[in-house]
């Protein structure tokens, strides 16, 4: 098949003619998180899989994210050997408005021309809407992701998505990565001001950072603006003095767990028929950290929650959503 640019507005016969070119369809899910973004190409028994850095829209803008995804895009009809693709579905941190998803699925459809890449359905929609389909299979449930951001999303037994969270770190995110790693560094300034109680935290943070030294504290301020250092790069600092007994650094993890557990107290009104299906995902909740541990506590005291494993993951949810694409673009077709 020659590259040519087709979207949802080409006609018909021209969209027939690229998909039956091959015998299954090249489907693409891709997974954009605050801290990375991973990308999967299946086409029959082909499956392959890319990753590459956030193209969260609040971290690096609108033209980097989409380039990025883009250039995932390049990486994966290479290594898949693929004229382009039938469908694609980008579930994106922070994507949420019509219009955001809109202006991203505009740019990304401009720059994929430019590239040369066929893409015949697209779907931009939020990494947290691709984690719960993931989770549960179109099934009702609620999914608490805890990684550089958090939030709680819900489908409910009428298929309403409803979520709480996912503010950002502007203005909220309380108990993400990001979060821990900012209340890791004023713990550090408030210690070093005299207003705090000393932490590990701060000869942590000068073992890693030789351009930070406690004797010149307004250095810390001239590393961060350096960008030398973000929150989350701070988060597993916090974890590892937490877990070797500092108190300071322990007690943020304690805080952490109990607004996670907040957001989903939140969610409880609605969903009447309890106890409530209940996946967790993200780095700060799926690996054995501090926090998972606490929040575990936190957990028991929800008892309206019925904590299961997840059916699979948010990129397997991408997956099945471009799946979803392709068959309605072929019943539309026939119809």
């Amino acid at each position: 098949m020659e590259a040519e640019w087709l979207d949802a507005s080409s006609s018909g016969i021209a969209q027939r003619r690229t998909m039956n070119a091959r015998r299954f369809p090249a489907l693409v899910g891709i997974d954009g998180g605050g801290s990375r973004t991973r990308a999967v190409l299946v086409c029959g028994k082909r499956r392959v899989q890319v990753e590459g850095g956030t193209v969260r829209i609040g971290a690096v803008g609108i033209g980097e994210a989409c380039e990025r995804i883009v250039n995932l895009l390049a990486e994966l009809k290479l290594k898949g050997e693929l004229p382009g693709f039938d469908a694609v579905v980008a579930g994106i941190a922070g994507v949420w408005l019509p219009e955001e998803r809109q202006r991203v699925g505009q740019v990304l459809r401009w720059m994929a021309r430019e590239r040369g890449l066929v893409i015949e359905q697209l779907l931009v929609t939020s990494d947290a809407e691709i984690a719960i389909e993931g989770a549960f299979g179109g099934a009702p449930g609620v999914v608490l992701i805890a990684g550089t951001g958090t939030i709680a999303i819900g489908k409910t037994a009428r298929g309403e998505l409803v979520r709480c969270g996912g503010w950002g770190i502007e203005l909220d995110d309380e108990g993400s990565g990001a979060w821990i790693g900012r209340e890791g560094l004023t713990a550090v300034v408030r210690a070093l001001d005299g207003r705090g109680r000393p932490t590990q935290l701060t000869e942590r943070l000068a073992a890693l950072y030789p351009e930070i030294r406690p004797d010149q504290p307004r250095t810390i301020v001239a590393a961060y603006n350096e960008r030398l250092f973000d929150y989350p790069t701070l988060t597993p600092l916090v974890m590892a003095c937490a877990a070797a007994g500092d108190e300071v650094c322990r007690e943020i993890l304690v805080r952490a767990a109990h607004h996670l557990a907040e957001l989903l107290r939140a969610l409880l009104r609605h969903f009447p028929t309890r106890p409530v299906p209940l996946v967790l995902m993200g780095g700060m909740l799926e690996n054995h950290t501090p926090l998972a541990e606490l929040f575990r506590r936190e957990l028991q005291k929800l008892p309206e929650y019925a904590l299961q494993p997840a059916q699979g993951t948010a990129l397997e949810g991408a997956l099945r959503m471009a799946r979803q694409q392709y068959r309605q673009a072929l019943r539309q077709q026939s119809s």
